[in-house]
């Protein structure tokens, strides 16, 4: 169970082109098809694990089978089909008012992978009144206050899940609070440790440890340390290479790096997920390759179609494409704003301050500054666009 809600946690986290999961209308409508290639155990399982729902919807344990297998592998792909099939399967509970524990814990992933946080935090708390011992609602909850810098609380749901969940997982728990509250070095030794004495047990999972080794590698990144940074990076793609968070997380490290033709050859053939596309987008400019022109047209289209179907799911990642691609810092900062309002995370924060640096704006990143204040993350990179900020009229 943790090992599903670690891989997932670090999406939980990122802004994804995710639209608004819908339920049909009827049992028997279709809303996607997917090939089940002999060579692709996981859309196998998930043609016989719907098979097994569709006999009986209302069987909560082929629900809760299927809603899993949709969010892992929207975890891997994140392809938003697979958040539209996880509230499909969720059928009549989704509007439910009091479902039942385990169904409930799992409408409240697929509401905050909507960023639906409120919401999302409601089920789980409910989830836990009726069952304190629900290790993965605990997980869930400080993933979100996480998201909401709301870190004492997220502090609180680790304490109240580490018993409950396997070492690493409750290990990785704490050390995410600790890497953004000024506690970098103790963090990484935690996790060093976690991960050293995981090493072949049968209580850690290959997700989990991809999960912890890209939580170690944000944090290194974050203090400066680029060497311990890529090497925990690359330990966690050769654990999971199809991760597209993890996939993002090192693109933009390579792009800070200087790395653009890395970013390139990482990612080719990805175009199918806009933060990877973006990536794509950002590592072509800087390298003048001539897809860049083509990456920026389809991007544009992308948000653009998103702004007509009401979603702001991905203000974060339309804010970096204003302002890196189309040189437009006042529609990257508006961006940038409005996503800092909902979630509050270093990317999230260093994005505005960028945007805010580049329109002179300093009275815009104040949000941003104080949360740098408030949180005393060991950031270098965010502390000098902050010293930047403030040498503004």
């Amino acid at each position: 169970m943790a090992a599903t809600v670690g891989a997932a946690v670090v999406v939980a986290a990122g802004a994804v082109r995710a639209a608004e999961p819908r339920t049909p209308a009827a049992d028997a409508e279709v809303l996607e098809r997917v090939p089940a290639r002999a060579s692709d155990p996981q859309a196998r399982a998930l043609v016989a694990l719907r098979e097994t729902w569709r006999r009986d919807p209302g069987d909560a344990a082929a629900a809760l089978a299927l809603v899993r297998h949709c969010l892992a592998m929207f975890a891997s792909d994140g392809d938003p089909r697979r958040l539209g099939c996880a509230q499909a399967a969720l059928g009549r509970w989704w509007a439910l008012a009091d479902p039942p524990v385990d169904i409930r814990i799992q409408r409240a992933v697929v509401l905050q992978f909507s960023h639906r946080f409120d919401a999302a935090l409601a089920d789980l708390d409910a989830a836990l009144r009726a069952d304190p011992q629900a290790h993965e609602a605990w997980l869930w909850r400080a993933a979100i206050l996480m998201v909401q810098a709301r870190y004492a609380e997220a502090r609180q749901a680790c304490e109240r899940a580490a018993p409950l969940t396997t070492p690493l997982a409750g290990i990785g728990c704490r050390a995410q609070v600790d890497a953004t509250t000024g506690a970098a070095d103790a963090a990484v030794r935690a996790l060093r440790t976690a991960l050293a004495a995981s090493e072949g047990s049968a209580l850690a999972s290959r997700a989990e440890r991809a999960w912890v080794l890209t939580r170690l590698a944000e944090t290194e990144d974050r203090r400066g340390n680029a060497t311990t940074a890529e090497a925990a990076y690359r330990e966690a793609l050769a654990i999971d290479g199809r991760d597209f968070y993890l996939l993002a997380a090192y693109a933009d490290f390579l792009l800070d790096q200087g790395r653009a033709a890395d970013v390139l050859r990482l990612l080719a053939g990805r175009e199918r997920v806009d933060v990877l596309l973006l990536r794509l987008g950002l590592a072509a400019e800087r390298a003048h390759d001539p897809a860049a022109a083509a990456h920026r047209r389809e991007l544009a289209a992308r948000f653009d179609a998103a702004r007509r179907l009401g979603e702001a799911l991905h203000e974060k990642e339309e804010a970096r494409f204003a302002l890196a691609m189309l040189g437009d810092a006042k529609r990257a900062l508006a961006l940038a704003r409005s996503n800092f309002a909902v979630q509050r995370e270093p990317a999230d924060a260093r994005v505005l301050l960028e945007a805010a640096l580049a329109a002179r704006d300093k009275a815009a990143a104040q949000p941003a500054l104080a949360w740098l204040a408030a949180s005393g993350i060991e950031a270098p990179r965010l502390r000098a666009l902050a010293a930047e900020l403030e040498k503004l009229p």
